[in-house]
């Protein structure tokens, strides 16, 4: 190994280390002056919160420089970024559902910071435990068994939470498995098309310039296309099953590099999405409201009971404007009991403006970029897809959750990675990270060259 080589990996981390003091101050700053702008004074969590986000940025940090010391230096910041700022948002909501008990919504601030320990702690765990990635081929069928009895237990549950099935309970917890089945799924298909790549890609018919898969190859592609189908029907559960059916669609034109697996994929969706959305009452209700978001404010909508957030989240983001009213400044009650959840970037869009709501989006597009950068660098087959099936997962999240929101697709009442109460969802999304984490180390390894090549009179000198 060259001294180059040698001096890339403490170069990586310095590089993430001066990244994580910026973010750390960032994050204590803007939960400062949010308290103050609402208060008038400095927060009294201020000494703890500090605390926590020190030990969240340098935990995981110091664990790098000892496992995984060539992981990306971006990846980390990142995330301890959004998360930070999901901690400032969350408790700065607090404030103001304090002062409105009507709103019957509890703290959340406290319990999510215990989540991110928890995440931090999975993620670190990945790094320590899981030296080679590959040692999750050999399980490939069993973790799809297992996510496929995750995925349908929501069904059984008893009632209901907000008209979705994606809970279950055990005692006063609750889990949404869907958020931990988005990874499972990820590494159950880099296993099998690594496998069955060559049959997919090399076989069937041209039609209109395009390859069709052969009839016997869209096996896969129906059985996930019906599976997806069942959750949206059994668990009304549109977010899980557009990010389910999303990542296969994206991971398998990746490893097939065929339009055409795309093409049916997206005539698929729309056809599924059409029939459930014009029977399930639940998704068509959404469907309703997103294509006239205002019709609850007349007195027929009022009537009916129709859901006000879809409109209120529009007038908060035209409130918002460019600069925004000032962090501590909107009103986030107006949504009532969403605020803190998928309905979080609307607080953002009002307070920190269309300036801060970009800000925000591009940090999550630096996070998926980074993800397909590792997928890039990686010679491995396997790495290489389950890096781009995490980072589509990221993608398809973000991008369910914001569409909602601003009024793009249907509401999903998924929760945004880092930012949106939900300790599911910000454990899953650690392990995420602690994923790419691993398989870019792994892969920046195997890059470095073996060795510096002899010099040509070092050859021609006689051995002894």
């Amino acid at each position: 190994m060259t001294f180059a080589a040698l001096a890339q990996a403490p170069d990586r981390r310095r590089t993430e280390a001066w990244l994580l003091a910026l973010v750390v101050l960032i994050a204590v700053f803007g939960y400062a002056y949010a308290g103050l702008s609402m208060t008038g004074r400095l927060p009294s969590g201020l000494p703890l919160f500090t605390v926590a986000m020190l030990s969240v940025a340098w935990l995981p940090h110091l664990v790098l420089r000892r496992f995984a010391p060539r992981a990306d230096p971006l990846l980390l910041p990142l995330t301890t970024l959004l998360t930070g700022l999901g901690l400032v948002l969350l408790s700065r909501l607090d404030i103001t559902y304090k002062a409105h008990p009507g709103l019957q919504t509890p703290p959340a601030a406290t319990g999510q910071l215990v989540w991110t320990g928890i995440g931090v702690a999975a993620c670190t765990g990945v790094l320590v435990l899981l030296r080679d990635y590959r040692r999750l081929q050999r399980y490939l069928y069993l973790t799809m068994a297992v996510a496929l009895v995750l995925l349908m237990a929501p069904a059984f549950s008893h009632g209901d939470t907000y008209g979705a099935k994606r809970w279950i309970f055990i005692g006063p917890l609750s889990l949404q498995p869907g958020e931990f089945v988005k990874i499972a799924i990820a590494v159950f298909f880099a296993g099998y098309l690594t496998l069955n790549r060559n049959a997919l890609a090399l076989t069937g018919r041209r039609v209109l310039g395009m390859r069709l898969p052969p009839g016997r190859q869209l096996g896969p592609i129906f059985t996930i296309w019906a599976i997806s189908l069942m959750v949206l029907i059994f668990e009304r559960d549109l977010g899980t099953s557009l990010i389910f059916f999303g990542v296969f669609v994206i991971m398998l034109y990746v490893a097939t590099e065929r339009t055409s697996w795309v093409v049916c994929g997206l005539l698929m969706a729309v056809v599924g999405a059409g029939a459930v959305g014009s029977l399930e009452p639940h998704v068509h209700g959404r469907v309703t409201a997103w294509l006239d978001p205002m019709a609850a404010f007349t007195p027929e909508g009022m009537k009916a009971g129709l859901s006000q957030q879809l409109g209120e989240a529009l007038f908060s983001f035209g409130t918002g404007g460019v600069g925004g009213t000032g962090l501590g400044q909107g009103h986030p009650e107006l949504i009532r009991f969403a605020a803190n959840s998928d309905f979080i970037l609307t607080t953002v869009g009002e307070e920190l403006g269309l300036a801060g709501l970009m800000a925000v989006l591009m940090l999550y597009v630096l996070l998926a970029q980074r993800g397909l950068r590792v997928a890039l660098s990686s010679r491995d087959p396997f790495g290489k897809l389950l890096a781009v099936g995490l980072a589509s997962a990221l993608m398809l999240q973000v991008f369910v959750v914001s569409g909602g929101v601003t009024g793009l697709i249907p509401l999903t009442g998924k929760a945004l990675p880092f930012l949106a109460k939900g300790g599911s969802s910000l454990v899953a999304n650690w392990v995420m990270v602690g994923l790419l984490l691993r398989i870019s180390d792994t892969a920046q390894r195997r890059r470095e060259p073996e060795g510096p090549r002899p010099r040509r009179a070092d050859r021609l000198a006689p051995q002894t």
